[in-house]
């Protein structure tokens, strides 16, 4: 079961537990709020980018696993998706190979953002990516 942190203004923060169904779970609650801010057309692309890296932190880190979503203000123009977990250790970009069924991730996120990176915490790190707003 997911746990809201904080929805008011232009932050949606959630946490998930470090189970398959985050998966999902991560993806219906970024939809929701992508929607109820009327940002509907960066709902599909969102939740995939969330999906690759909740499923990244799944398959390598054991604890609670972070969504934090940031509105644009009207002096920014993209959408800011954070993704965290307690592992210290930073995600590497892989090439691969046409029958990996994994390591496609982050070129995905790559390809996709318009900008992304990640940052230590103070008890993991944050995997972060910017789409940029519907014309």
């Amino acid at each position: 079961m997911s746990r809201v942190m904080h929805t008011e203004g232009d932050v949606a923060e959630w946490t998930f537990p470090a189970e398959p169904g985050a998966v999902g779970t991560a993806r219906a609650v970024v939809r929701g709020q992508l929607r109820a801010w009327g940002l509907d057309p960066l709902s599909d692309v969102t939740a995939l980018l969330v999906s690759e890296l909740v499923t990244n932190s799944l398959r390598y880190a054991t604890g609670p696993i972070g969504v934090r979503l940031v509105r644009p203000s009207e002096l920014v123009d993209a959408l800011l998706v954070e993704v965290s977990d307690p592992l210290p250790d930073p995600p590497r970009e892989r090439s691969a190979q046409p029958d990996d069924e994994t390591g496609r991730g982050l070129r995905l996120v790559a390809d996709s953002a318009r900008r992304w990176g990640t940052r230590p915490g103070e008890t993991g790190k944050t995997v972060w990516f910017e789409l940029a707003l519907p014309s």
